[in-house]
């Protein structure tokens, strides 16, 4: 049976990267014909276009290379007069955010968790060869904590524009953020640290009478959608259901009571405790829409939160409004957010960053009035497989009309290429070779979901 299973796994596997490896290569001439006449349009336009000289240039390292919101980043700066670096670990040496005209180089490092005496090598010697002002990690979940081990070393060298690792350790456990934030007297949701099956088997939820979801406190890229409501319908399924999950002291969960309301994610550049740089965008179990709203509750909770704590660095959260206005928040990521792409055509990014001092009465930079909401083409592909009726269509139309893709830019056409026709095709490649299957693939963090992955 065993032996049978395995062959299953092994054959979907296969199936599955060469299926969708076919489907990118069926698309490729379409994104051909998008980027080619804007790869002329550019040609001729450098011929009669001026170089940006700003006052004082800085050299700016981007980690995160394979994610849109690192591109984004890059492009903000490069719009501005800075030069932009980006980084990456080796595993994404094949970033196709790599041939934006933004960037003025890139390099890949060891992964921190494998090598970390390579890793840091690394990023000393980029920091010193390129003349590096400021390093602004764009870090994946497990990469902010090293980023964060790595800030005394790089601070001697350049600014880093990231919180000191007891911070960032804080604010990406589930529980320890919902405590911080509960001793600055901030709405928080009821949560209980969970590191043996059996707490959540013998918690009495009759007498609590709330309804719970279980998230693992270390990042899980695949259980972490996973909103299974608790108590479930008996004992005995609820049993079978906790203790199919790694929960123990080594990783441990978080119970936290399920909210209802709407849901909405955040992204803050902050520094010593004022917000340079804000958005706020409804949210979903699987974000790849952003379109800024006002939503002065969050605001003044985020407000708040990064005051009392003095922080430096970008964070993001998500949060959930209940009917009556009040505002929960969910979890906090040390980190930068894809929302960061509602910031695609803001001249003012750079210096949101930058800028190290501003007046009391200055006001958060947030993304244009008449900004076009972002989106990812080839995920919408995907939605419109699933579409079922002529109003979703239209409503499907009027989402690409009214927005943006988050990667394709006139003036800057390659990576929209390169990502998908590239970046993507290479990592399927990878997983063919060892008949690796994978959950999805996210055009917007440029990797492949997989159980176990980064």
């Amino acid at each position: 049976m065993a032996l049978i299973l395995f062959v299953r796994v092994r054959a979907y596997a296969l199936f599955q990267n060469i299926g969708t490896f076919a489907l990118l290569f069926v698309l490729l001439p379409f994104n051909l014909l998008k980027v080619i006449p804007s790869l002329l349009w550019n040609f001729i336009s450098l011929l009669f276009s001026k170089k940006i000289v700003v006052e004082n240039p800085k050299n700016i390292l981007i980690t995160g290379a394979k994610m849109t919101k690192s591109l984004q980043l890059a492009r903000s700066f490069h719009a501005a007069g800075h030069k932009a670096f980006l980084l990456e670990t080796n595993k994404y040496w094949l970033s196709g955010n790599r041939f934006s005209n933004a960037v003025a180089g890139f390099y890949t490092v060891p992964n921190p968790q494998k090598d970390w005496d390579g890793y840091c090598q690394g990023l000393l010697e980029i920091v010193k060869k390129e003349n590096i002002d400021v390093f602004i990690p764009v870090s994946s979940p497990v990469g902010s904590y090293y980023e964060s081990l790595a800030k005394p070393l790089l601070s001697e060298y350049c600014e880093v524009l990231h919180f000191d690792a007891e911070i960032t350790q804080m604010l990406d456990n589930k529980f320890t953020f919902i405590e911080k934030a509960k001793s600055f007297g901030l709405s928080v949701p009821k949560s209980f640290l969970i590191t043996d099956p059996e707490q959540i088997l013998n918690f009495d939820f009759a007498a609590d009478g709330s309804k719970y979801i279980l998230k693992s406190i270390p990042y899980d890229s695949v259980r972490r959608l996973d909103m299974t409501k608790l108590p479930m319908s008996s004992q005995s399924e609820m049993k079978q259901f906790v203790r199919n999950l790694p929960i123990s002291e080594e990783k441990p969960w978080i119970m936290q009571e399920f909210v209802k309301g709407k849901e909405y994610c955040t992204h803050s550049t902050v520094r010593k405790g004022k917000i340079r740089l804000y958005c706020c965008c409804e949210s979903s179990e699987f974000q790849v829409n952003y379109d800024h709203v006002d939503n002065p509750q969050i605001y003044d909770w985020v407000e708040k939160f990064v005051r009392e704590l003095n922080i430096t660095g970008q964070i993001s959260f998500d949060f959930i409004q209940t009917e009556d206005g009040r505002v929960f928040p969910i979890e906090c990521n040390p980190r930068t957010h894809s929302a960061i792409t509602t910031f695609h055509d803001h001249p003012g990014v750079a210096d949101a960053y930058l800028k190290d001092s501003q007046n009391e009465n200055e006001t958060s930079l947030i993304p244009l009035a008449n900004t076009k909401p972002t989106y990812w083409t080839y995920h919408e592909l995907w939605r419109l497989t699933g579409i079922r009726s002529l109003e979703q269509f239209k409503a499907w139309m009027q989402k690409i009309n009214q927005g943006t893709d988050g990667i394709f830019q006139v003036s800057d056409p390659l990576p929209f290429l390169m990502v998908h026709h590239w970046q993507i095709p290479l990592l399927l490649l990878g997983n063919l070779q060892k008949l690796k299957g994978w959950m999805r693939i996210d055009f917007n963090i440029g990797k492949l979901v997989e159980l176990g992955g980064d």
